[in-house]
């Protein structure tokens, strides 16, 4: 049996994600027997952000108003620089972010990703890790920033760059494994 079975990813994201951190989740997370789908702010196909230019389409499985949080165990947010920038001006992006958070389960966030992270008030009082160039804005916002490949609290995974996406996915396998997460309160 694969070691999730049963586990439904949403990964959240739109133009200009970091192609290996939306791709290689969404092909490693399936592999591990997981039903993962691509969530974003319009329907049809988002375009990749690969090393210095635009890189290849994804489809989009749902848009926001057609997600139901209930129906997923995971949330994964790419980064990039784009990509959470865009989305962390959408209120709908962040409301969803938060029910996922508010309902225990995994919200993991590579890169720049943790931006959606200040934006939410998940990051505050929180141990996290970034993309260097965002440190100060979590710290700003509260967080105990780490400089760790992948930093875990409570069910909330982070991780700096693509070159830690193995430990990212692996760490995200095994909290899925653990179950849901009470949250503390920051």
């Amino acid at each position: 049996m694969s070691a999730l079975n049963g586990k439904a990813i949403l990964i959240l994201a739109t133009n200009g994600f970091e192609q290996s951190e939306l791709e290689l989740p969404q092909t490693r997370l399936k592999e591990a027997g997981a039903d993962v789908h691509v969530a974003s702010l319009e329907p049809g196909e988002i375009k990749g952000w690969d090393n210095k230019n635009w890189g290849r389409a994804v489809n989009v499985d749902k848009t926001l108003d057609e997600v139901d949080v209930a129906s997923y165990d995971a949330l994964v947010l790419p980064g990039g620089q784009m990509n959470p920038d865009a989305l962390r001006g959408d209120e709908n992006a962040l409301a969803l972010i938060k029910a996922f958070f508010d309902q225990g389960k995994v919200v993991a966030a590579v890169c720049h990703a943790p931006w959606l992270l200040i934006d939410t008030g998940i990051a505050k009082a929180r141990k996290v890790t970034s993309y260097k160039t965002i440190k100060q804005d979590l710290i700003n916002a509260g967080a105990q920033w780490e400089d760790a490949a992948v930093v875990t609290d409570n069910g909330v995974i982070t991780s700096r760059m693509p070159d830690d996406l193995p430990a990212f996915i692996a760490k995200i396998i095994e909290e899925l494994q653990e179950g849901k997460h009470s949250r503390r309160a920051a």
